[in-house]
């Protein structure tokens, strides 16, 4: 690791869980959420994140072939209208500089959510590409991630 961020500076683990905590108030799912994390990190080549989000997407009961082929979700027939859009906004706004969010992507977006959903989705994205870039940038240790409910005392 470059840096310890957390304990460096530890406001900004905690402006960063306030943009956590403000998605996670939101009514979309854990699961759809998970999803969502896992491609942005897929995107930017955060294995710290791949990893993370993989053992939680594994602790809230997401099926193994839904998280192995969220990398290809275009093809894969497991996910819903709902997740596919998400993943579709997902991978435009990571890939901003290239995609400049289209206007079709956003169509299937409010098609399948709220108003208020679209922002706390687009906030969970905007949160997990600025974890990504912290771990990415700082050299987080890949395979490190511990979920909380595994923590032994």
């Amino acid at each position: 690791m470059r840096i310890d961020y957390r304990s460096v500076f530890p406001a900004a683990v905690t402006a960063m869980a306030g943009l956590e905590e403000a998605v996670h108030s939101s009514s979309l799912d854990a699961e759809l959420l998970e999803l969502v994390k896992l491609r942005a990190s897929q995107l930017n080549g955060c294995g710290y994140c791949v990893d993370m989000h993989t053992k939680d997407a594994n602790g809230i009961g997401v099926e193994d072939q839904r998280l192995h082929l969220v990398v290809a979700w275009k093809e894969a027939p497991v996910y819903s209208a709902r997740e596919r859009a998400a993943l579709a906004w997902c991978e435009a706004l990571t890939m901003l500089p290239s995609s400049g969010a289209p206007d079709d992507v956003y169509e299937q977006v409010t098609d399948q959510f709220s108003s208020e959903e679209i922002v706390a989705l687009t906030l969970a994205i905007v949160a997990i590409n600025g974890w990504n870039r912290f771990a990415v940038g700082l050299r987080s240790p890949v395979g490190s991630y511990v979920r909380r409910d595994e923590v032994r005392p």
